[in-house]
């Protein structure tokens, strides 16, 4: 790419005061106004009195006050006052922590990732106290850096060379800022490197959109209202396919208006996740981008986190894509996942060894959860947000035309065989809906699930297919006895569209959600209901009677009860129960052990706002084992054509030209 002369002009200087922009690699940020506590976890640990838990030794002539490190939590409160989203003022008396999420520097992580062998801490503050910088291991073990004495109560620049060469397995760095008689001001600071990398910060955003005309216009506001992260981006491509459009939603005009000529919309029919970032990329390519960052519609966005994975990406080692991890919308203090890797033999994505999914920071600091100071590898970042660079867009293509689940998996393994490595670091992240509250194995994008998986595992997976057909078959199993017929029903469709080869990936990106509607719907399980009250009352409807057994732990009762569960489901139906479910039963007890051994039941939604009114089906039961044995049998003999014929394909299923003549120019 070429550079332009703005490029190449030397930086402004900063106004009196103010940090500089150049190098600036993570800025202190602070929690919004109205931020509730628990989310202020996640930038500030305003918790004091924390037990020492390190034998390293200390200093002997520290001015003032002993260290301070981490243990179990004996104090709160709020001391710090967010005055704007990068300033804020420290009570007198005061110890604030920004050894936190979006605070601390993840050092390990640009120590493996990046040319930097140091990093700069640069504070500007105002009044008396002192800072000090803490670093960990991959361990947890907690080491004082260094300290730095305010003295008096006038401005005071802090810059501090710090050496990431410690860091090759894992650790962070933070700083503390502790007040005496006087309040402190933190006026701005952030983490620097010494110098502008030579890849140019060039944004091209890319965000599909389906009927989330309101969440679309807010991450676009978003967006633009943060002028660094603006001045990155050189486009935004919306790519709308619903039918609630974002053009007439309120709020949009203003938002365009603030992107000016850099937004550009796009209205296609529904082509799902891999059809939107495949167009947006498309779109993209006409531009001098050098960063492609991928967005869903359906995030809170913190500005900061696009401009810490853009410095990521520019002083990478090599050309890398730069992820951000997960937090949960619905309980914004938890971390959803760490980091994601496919299990190569079974091939299924997974949370990375050694993490915990869900973590709550308003519950265990940064500070006081060891595990999170273990660098953590991955295999790919889902597309909430994923930063890929240009050069790795040009390599490897398009995504594959699967419309949703595993397109972003698969690209991950992709540029990983092609040399490429994804790095998910912490610090960047986004808000996004917990899968908590979804289940999406077993409702209409069960298709997607395990076609997807399929022609992953066929372009990246092992020789032999056996664990992943066995799993397979396993949660064909699961199904049944849960009486979720409809799931497998679209299970026996995905079997058979991949058995179909390569050629039906591009065929029917446009036309097989209706009929996977339509098969669904088909079955009990896939019409839900607005109640369990739109049918008669269950047998067992008082509270005394919603006990619900234990599950059975250990190999031998484990296999009993597998036994016994698939035994019950041949034997015919009370027809009394066709008519009045004998249970209603939470979502969180529709276990294989509960629904095996009803006739029917009507079982809540993840999400609570519906219920299935599910009928045991024995004819169903035999007839759909049988075929999903009879069509993974088939699988496994067929692989190696099945495997060659996919990575013979993948060059035109990837391919620029390919998506437009066969999709994006396609009128359905």
């Amino acid at each position: 790419m070429s550079t332009t002369a703005a490029e190449t002009a030397p930086a402004a200087a900063p106004a009196p005061g103010e940090l500089p922009r150049e190098g600036l690699l993570q800025r202190v940020i602070l929690p919004r106004l109205g931020d509730p506590m628990s989310v202020r976890a996640l930038y500030v640990d305003e918790r004091t009195g924390l037990r020492l838990t390190t034998t390293t030794a200390l200093p002997t002539d520290l001015p003032v006050k002993p260290v301070h490190l981490t243990g179990s939590t004996v104090g709160g409160g709020r001391r710090l006052h967010a005055t704007s989203r990068t300033s804020a003022v420290i009570d007198a008396d005061s110890e604030v922590s920004f050894g936190a999420y979006f605070n601390a520097f993840a050092a390990s992580y640009w120590r493996r990732w990046t040319t930097l062998d140091k990093v700069r801490l640069r504070l500007d503050l105002t009044g008396g106290g002192r800072v000090d910088v803490y670093r960990t291991k991959a361990d947890g073990s907690q080491i004082f850096e260094r300290s730095e004495l305010l003295n008096g109560p006038g401005r005071h620049q802090v810059d501090m060379e710090l050496d990431l060469r410690p860091f090759e397995d894992g650790g962070w760095y933070w700083f503390d800022l502790t007040t005496d008689a006087d309040e402190l001001t933190l006026h701005g600071g952030g983490w620097y490197a010494d110098s502008e990398p030579a890849v140019p910060a060039r944004i091209a955003v890319g965000m599909p959109t389906f009927n989330r005309p309101a969440d679309a216009v807010a991450t676009l506001t978003a967006l633009a209202s943060e002028p660094l992260v603006l001045d990155a981006v050189v486009a935004v491509v919306v790519v709308d396919q619903g039918t609630q459009k974002v053009r007439d939603q309120a709020g949009f005009e203003q938002a365009a208006a603030l992107l000016g000529d850099k937004l550009t919309l796009i209205e296609q029919p529904n082509l799902g996740g891999a059809g939107g970032y495949a167009r947006a990329m498309h779109e993209a390519l006409d531009t001098d981008f050098e960063q492609l960052l991928y967005m869903d519609d359906d995030i809170l966005l913190e500005p900061d986190s696009i401009l810490r994975a853009l410095a990521f990406s520019r002083h990478a080692r090599t050309p890398t894509l730069v992820g951000g991890q997960m937090l949960s919308l619905q309980s914004r203090s938890q971390l959803s996942t760490m980091g994601e890797v496919v299990d190569r033999n079974a091939f299924l994505w997974r949370n990375a060894p050694g993490t915990e999914p869900h973590h709550d920071f308003a519950e265990r600091t940064l500070r006081q959860t060891p595990w999170l100071h273990r660098r953590v590898d991955v295999d790919h970042n889902a597309w909430w947000m994923c930063m890929i660079p240009r050069t790795v867009v040009e390599k490897i293509g398009m995504p594959l035309p699967v419309f949703i689940k595993w397109d972003d998996v698969e690209y991950g393994l992709r540029a990983r065989s092609a040399g490429y490595r994804t790095a998910t670091v912490p610090g960047i992240g986004i808000w996004h809906m917990s899968f908590l509250e979804k289940d999406d194995t077993s409702d209409w994008q069960a298709y997607f699930h395990y076609r997807n998986r399929l022609v992953a595992a066929a372009l990246h997976g092992p020789d032999n297919p056996r664990a992943i057909l066995v799993d397979i078959f396993k949660r064909t199993l699961r199904h049944l006895m849960l009486m979720e017929y409809s799931a497998v029903a679209l299970q026996e469709m995905a079997l058979r569209d991949f058995l179909a080869g390569p050629d039906e990936l591009f065929a029917n990106i446009g036309t097989i959600l209706p009929q996977i509607r339509a098969k669904r719907a088909e079955y009990d399980d896939g019409r839900p209901l607005d109640s369990a009250t739109q049918v008669p009352l269950s047998e067992l409807d008082s509270l005394a009677a919603q006990s619900f057994p234990d599950p059975p732990t250990g190999k031998l009762p484990i296999a009993k009860g597998l036994v016994k569960s698939v035994l019950r489901n041949l034997r015919p139906v009370n027809p009394a129960h066709r008519e009045v479910p004998q249970r209603n039963v939470p979502h969180r007890q529709a276990q294989w052990f509960v629904l095996s051994q009803l006739d029917s039941a009507t079982v809540t939604t993840p999400d609570g706002r519906s219920v299935t009114f599910r009928r045991r089906d024995p004819e169903l039961f035999r007839s759909m084992l049988r075929r999903s044995f009879e069509q993974l049998r088939v699988i496994g003999k067929r692989w190696p054509q099945l495997r060659a014929q996919y990575r013979a394909a993948q060059p035109q299923l990837t391919s620029r030209e390919e998506w437009v003549k066969r999709v994006f120019e396609k009128t359905w």
